[in-house]
């Protein structure tokens, strides 16, 4: 008998309650081990898994890191910041046949989109970048007094774009790596530990090239032409399609590419003090 009140039932009851943690601390490592694995940041050999269940656990993974292309580029409203202003400065321009009512039409429009992300608390990053576009395109188109003009920085942008995207892909940091890292957590981890996702992400960028270097390839001798009306709706016709093209190759290719390798930030990777 124990001489503490309650001597065997306290004594029970810390009993379960070690029990309990153990439990509890056993399934953290079991799921912590499981997940190193997959992610290829611990050894493979301590705890052999069943190899349906890690196929089925890394293209989660997988999966959940392809998800990322749509939020990377502002999701569909993002794709309509940018859009909506050249189809409303075509609209106007084809009623009032005056460049400065268009171009104001536009910039009216973008900075709508800025002061309503604001109001809800959104990200302005995608707008703003928009009605920076607009803005400078709208300066040049009433400066020359030529409509088209209101195109040419967005042609401009789109073939620096792919350029840069090009040199990306040449130096082995493919931008959309670089874009897509820091939303799945691995950071730059897959430039050097892991090589399949290197190489996935450099075959995306590649497609992006391919993509969206159509777009100036069509539109730049439409604007040579001083074709006003087809370059305007064309303009528009090749917003959202190519983008959306682009994203759906990028997610099959990610789809098929090993998981990301979560980066150690240095504060986890010291003990603690």
């Amino acid at each position: 008998m124990s001489n503490h009140p309650g001597g065997d039932a306290a004594r029970i009851d810390l009993d379960a309650a070690d029990v309990a943690a153990w439990q509890d601390a056993a399934a953290a490592e079991a799921v912590d081990g499981l997940s190193r694995s997959i992610e290829g940041t611990g050894p493979a050999a301590d705890r052999p898994l069943d190899p349906a269940a890690a196929e089925a656990a890394r293209q989660a993974a997988s999966k959940e890191a392809a998800d990322t292309v749509l939020q990377a580029f502002g999701g569909v409203r993002g794709m309509v910041d940018m859009t909506l202003p050249g189809l409303v400065f075509i609209v106007t321009y084809n009623i009032t046949h005056q460049v400065s009512a268009a171009a104001w039409a536009a910039l009216g429009l973008s900075a709508l989109f800025v002061v309503a992300r604001l109001a809800r608390r959104e990200t302005i990053q995608h707008a703003f970048s928009g009605v920076f576009g607009v803005a400078l395109g709208a300066w040049i188109a009433m400066k020359s007094g030529k409509a088209e003009d209101f195109y040419l920085p967005g042609l401009l942008w789109n073939v620096g774009y792919c350029l840069a995207l090009a040199v990306s892909a040449l130096v082995r940091w493919p931008m959309i790596g670089v874009m897509l890292g820091p939303i799945t957590g691995e950071m730059f981890t897959w430039r050097k530990e892991n090589p399949g996702r290197l190489a996935a992400y450099t075959k995306a960028t590649w497609a992006w090239v391919v993509i969206m270097g159509l777009k100036p390839v069509i539109l730049f001798p439409l604007y040579l032409t001083h074709n006003v009306n087809l370059l305007g709706w064309l303009k528009v016709a090749l917003g959202i399609p190519p983008l959306l093209l682009a994203m759906y190759v990028t997610w099959q290719i990610l789809l098929k590419a090993p998981p990301p390798i979560k980066a150690q930030l240095d504060d986890e990777e010291e003990p603690a003090k």
